[in-house]
């Protein structure tokens, strides 16, 4: 271990705590979404103190202990004070890069979510090459050298042709050795990340921003437990459109909401891509709560209890507060399906109930 290294743990850990101590205010500001890299996120850390100098004694000599009053300039006349000049402290703020993995770990002690156990794990292998042995032949970009060396020193010194005094060992064709491998089939666990968002009129940008935030820690957390996690976007007003990220998060659009076409689009993509016998499945839909009529809600709880509830690990409903919706569809949902263990609700009021929201849809370990 390098001496460097005891110090770097445990400013990690500083780091650690300070993410769990602050967690909430992360998540409900979003502010880490805007710092995302591939696999890193860099998070704001302004309660940690930056090193600074801070002056000496001066019952001592040394360098800058001459002449001269404390503060005075050196080499010119000290500018007047005015309004401009500023006699507040700033704020220093730190940024540390902090991994996805490291981050849903982080999510998943504070929240308490269990592991998650995949459904289906055995019913999907994929083939992993793995060396485990030393063959006679193969390509050189696979030769083993140390093999290979061991090999040509035993035929010389066997032969006689080994001299001490000049150690030279040369390899002939029959001294080498080459990596060998076998293909296995390993069984792996296949996910895949179905959001829904009503994108209607009443569907503000305020909304969306919780919607954005929320599906952000969703997928960090679904990710650290999945190696294959695919995602898929449907956005819906009166008509449902399958679309990429950028667009589900930026999309402005007006109209009603008829919320069984983004379910119905749902149901064709789970039968046509994604095999709940292969695939564990989450379905996560947001809305305000308004829907087109009665009719439509019934058709939307057929759905759901024909269909979607049965394909999926489980269903989860997200009704996120808006000053236009009547916030109507969660109570009937609560009323037909709501006692169905797969079946996950939750209201989401303001930005400071992302959080337990997150815990409402994951504490299960679906």
């Amino acid at each position: 271990m390098r001496k460097i290294d005891p110090d770097t743990n445990r400013f990690r850990n500083i780091v650690r705590g300070k993410i769990r101590e602050n967690l909430k205010q992360y998540i409900s500001q979003g502010e880490m979404l805007a710092r995302q890299g591939k696999n890193v996120v860099s998070v704001p850390l302004p309660q940690i103190d930056i090193p600074n100098f801070r002056f000496g004694s001066t019952d001592q000599d040394g360098v800058g202990l001459g002449e001269g009053e404390e503060g005075q300039p050196i080499g010119g006349e000290q500018a007047l004070p005015g309004p401009e000049a500023g006699d507040q402290p700033g704020e220093h703020i730190l940024e540390v890069d902090v991994s996805l993995e490291e981050l849903a770990e982080i999510l998943g002690e504070e929240l308490e979510l269990p592991r998650i156990e995949p459904r289906g794990t055995e019913s999907i292998e994929v083939e992993k090459d793995r060396y485990t042995g030393i063959h006679r032949s193969g390509p050189e970009s696979l030769r083993h050298f140390r093999r290979t060396f061991k090999a040509a020193l035993r035929r010389q010194i066997a032969s006689g042709s080994y001299d001490v005094k000049n150690p030279k060992v040369i390899p002939f064709r029959e001294d080498r050795r080459y990596r060998s491998w076998n293909t296995k089939k390993v069984p792996q666990s296949n996910a895949v990340i179905i959001y829904m968002m009503d994108v209607s009129g009443s569907m503000g940008t305020e909304q969306k921003d919780i919607v954005r935030i929320e599906s952000f820690w969703l997928d960090t957390w679904l990710r650290s437990q999945y190696k294959n996690l695919e995602t898929r976007y449907i956005i819906h007003d009166a008509q449902a459109k399958l679309v990429d990220s950028h667009t589900f998060f930026h999309v402005r659009e007006s109209g009603g909401t008829k919320i069984s076409s983004a379910y119905n689009m749902a149901k064709d993509l789970i039968q046509k891509e994604f095999s709940p016998q292969e695939w564990n499945i989450y379905p996560f839909h947001f809305s305000d709560g308004d829907n087109w009529g009665g009719d439509d809600t019934a058709q939307c709880l057929k759905l759901l209890e024909e269909d979607l509830i049965p394909a999926s690990n489980v269903f989860c409903y997200g009704q996120v507060k808006s000053a236009y919706g009547s916030g109507q569809f969660i109570k009937d949902l609560r009323e037909g399906v709501g006692q169905n263990d797969k079946m996950l609700l939750s209201e989401i009021n303001s930005r400071e109930e992302i959080l337990p929201s997150i815990k409402t849809f994951l504490r299960k370990g679906c």
